[in-house]
Parts: C-alpha cells; structure tokens; sequence
C-alpha cells in the first residue's frame, strides 16, 4: 500500500451506546495512520446521532437488531451485503463478546472479505484492569496482513473520547430550554437509570440492579443541589421508557425546580445540553460517558465495575468524579448521599465565556441567528454566573 493513497478502515462494534462512544479514539487513531475516514458498523441508531458528519467517520452502518438468523435479519442482511464494496479495506472487528462474534463473521464471509484484511480484537488480550480505552488503542495499532505497509502508530494521539455537539444539535436544545423557559439558569443533569433499570413489566427490583441508587437519595440530590444552588434548574434525563421512573423520583423531590421530560430527552438533545450544563451526577452507564466527552463536569457512581476499567475519560480535560465500583463497593445503593453531594460540589465551574463563546460560534456557523439573538437576549452568561457552589 502506498502511503499516498488513503485507505477507509472498517471498524465493526455491536455494543450499546457507552461502547459507542469508546471507539472514538480508536477511530480517529485509524483515521491518522490510514489517511481516510473509517467507515462504522454498528448497532443501533445511537451510532449515526454520533458521528454522522464527524471527521473521523466517513459513514456509519447500523441496524437494529444483531438477533436472530442473518437471512431473517432484513436490516443486518443488507448491511452484510453492503460490504462488499468494502473488500479492499482493512477490517477492524472490535467485538469481544463470543455470541456477537457469531454475528459478525457470517456477515464477513457473506461480504467475501478477505480474513487477510481483517484483525479481530479477541486476538489482543484484555490486560487486567486495563481501560477499555487503552485497549481499542492497543488495538489500532495491529495491522491486517494484506496491509505490510501501512503506516506506523503514532503513540501521541489522544486516548479519551471527545464528541461534541453539532450545530444543528445546539440550537434545538436552546429552542427546548427557551420554550420552558429554561434559559438563564445552571443546568445540572442527573441519570438515574440505565440500561437495565426497565423492565418490560416496569422497574426492576432494586436487588437485582447493582447500579440502582434509591429514589429517595435522588430526591435528596436534588434537594441539596438547588440548596446550593437556588437558581439552578435539576434536569432528570433518560429515555421516553424511563419517564415514569423519573417521575418518581420528581415527584419525592417535590420541587418545580426539578425537571422532568414527559418523553424523555433525544440522544442529540442530550448531548447539546451536556454542552452547556453545569455538571452532571450519574450512575455508571452510556450518557455518562458521553457526559465526558463532550466535557461536562462529572460525578458517577459505580456498582459491579472496576473504574479503572470503565471511568469515563474527557478528551477536553473536564473533572471526572467516581465514587464506589469494585473491589470495596460493589453496589450503587452503599454509596451514601453525603458523598456524592461532597464529590458534586468539588467539581470545578465551567468558565463562562468558554460556554458562551461555543455554543454562539455553533449557532452562527449554523445559520441559526434567530435563536443566536435569544439566547443573546435571554443571556447565556447568567446561566454560568451562579456556577460557584
């Protein structure tokens, strides 16, 4: 291969969207050694809101369900067949479970890519307590053996996520938070829930979750934050599925100040309001991790995980609180209140004119002046100039 001539990696994940949102060192690692853009495979939508337009990926390619027989799989089947055009690509399979693993090679073999295009991550073993991060870095680094000369690693790229989000995604969640009248107040996020907090009968017992938390100390966050904080608005995020379940906890909190989305809160949405958030306090899971990326200031709570494995990474910098995980606290429910409001309050403000200076250049750039006028006039800054606790 000629290092004039740029290559698009394949890079295939099936995991959920903390997985997703790990891989974005590793692709723009790929990105840098190949010269092109990766070209993903993923599950789920979550993977396009992501990085559709982002400069480390040149498309993504997602469906819904990885179950099932390939051939009774409409979705994935396509996805298979759309391969094909891809065979001269490197493949990077960043699928370390077992049953997945059965999913992506019937789709390889259907695509006739070439096993000497491909390196599998189940052949770079995980070191033990290594970051999952420093794995997929690990990873990048292996070469197919059609590809002899692709160019070396470079060691000095960065090893944490970083997505922020786009134009589009900022001013729409200035829109949302104006029609509530939201503007001009700090916004801190809480995420109670995770993925396996609803069942299709509702919550699931607190027993059998190590990352549930008790309603009542989420109330009792809630209560100490706008203590703290009287102009502070508490945003409950989640799914549209675990609106009731916020709404639980909204209403032990008992307090307008407290917000809870009847539908949930889009994963764009999400993402531009981390944006701009003071800071957020979440169990271990997806949006955590997203948090970081996108630089929000951050506080989480661990159950049955090794944080040295799994503490979500800011590639801006932004504090990274975590509390509880293994080996000495294997639930999220032996994590008291206290701690956690002392680790919130630690958390260092965001700077006001970095928060304003971003999200107006996004706008402008967008072309969104009639939004970019009322966030002017409704003041942006007087939502960070409450921000010392």
């Amino acid at each position: 291969m000629s290092q004039c001539a740029p290559l698009q990696p394949v890079v295939i994940r099936f995991g959920r969207l903390g997985d997703t949102i790990l891989l974005q060192p590793l692709l723009h690692k790929l990105r840098h050694r190949y010269g092109g853009a990766c070209r993903l495979v993923s599950l789920g939508d979550c993977s396009r809101v992501l990085y559709e337009g982002h400069e480390d990926v040149a498309d993504v390619r997602h469906f819904d369900s990885q179950y099932g027989s390939l051939w009774l799989n409409p979705q994935r089947l396509r996805t298979a067949l759309s391969l094909r055009e891809l065979r001269h690509a490197p493949f990077y399979i960043c699928e370390p479970d077992v049953r997945t693993r059965t999913k992506v090679r019937p789709m390889l073999a259907l695509a006739g890519i070439p096993a000497q295009h491909c390196v599998f991550i189940e052949d770079t073993p995980l070191n033990h307590g290594e970051h999952w991060v420093d794995w997929l870095m690990r990873f990048a680094d292996e070469t197919p053996a059609a590809f002899p000369d692709a160019p070396s690693p470079d060691h000095d790229l960065p090893s944490a996520p970083r997505l922020e989000p786009t134009a589009v995604e900022l001013g729409e969640a200035q829109l949302w938070l104006a029609r509530r009248n939201l503007q001009g107040h700090p916004l801190v996020l809480l995420q109670p829930a995770n993925k396996r907090t609803m069942r299709w009968s509702g919550v699931r017992k607190a027993d059998d979750d190590d990352k549930s938390w008790p309603v009542e100390r989420w109330a009792a966050l809630c209560k100490a934050i706008l203590a703290a904080m009287p102009e502070a608005r508490v945003l409950l995020c989640g799914s549209a599925a675990e609106a009731g379940y916020l709404a639980t906890i909204g209403a032990a909190a008992a307090d307008e100040r407290v917000i809870v989305p009847r539908d949930g809160l889009p994963l764009g949405h999400l993402r531009a309001l981390m944006h701009i958030a003071h800071s957020m306090v979440s169990v271990d899971t997806g949006p955590a991790h997203l948090a970081a990326a996108v630089g929000c200031p951050l506080v989480v709570l661990f159950g049955n995980r090794l944080p040295s494995m799994w503490k979500p990474r800011s590639g801006s910098g932004s504090p990274v609180h975590a509390i509880g995980g293994l080996p000495d606290v294997p639930r999220v429910d032996r994590i008291g209140l206290d701690e956690v409001v002392q680790a919130w309050r630690r958390l260092p403000p965001r700077p006001e004119h970095v928060v304003r200076r971003l999200v107006e250049e996004a706008l402008h750039n967008a072309g969104w002046n009639g939004c970019l006028n009322t966030c002017r006039s409704m003041g942006i800054a007087r939502s960070q100039q409450a921000l010392h606790h």
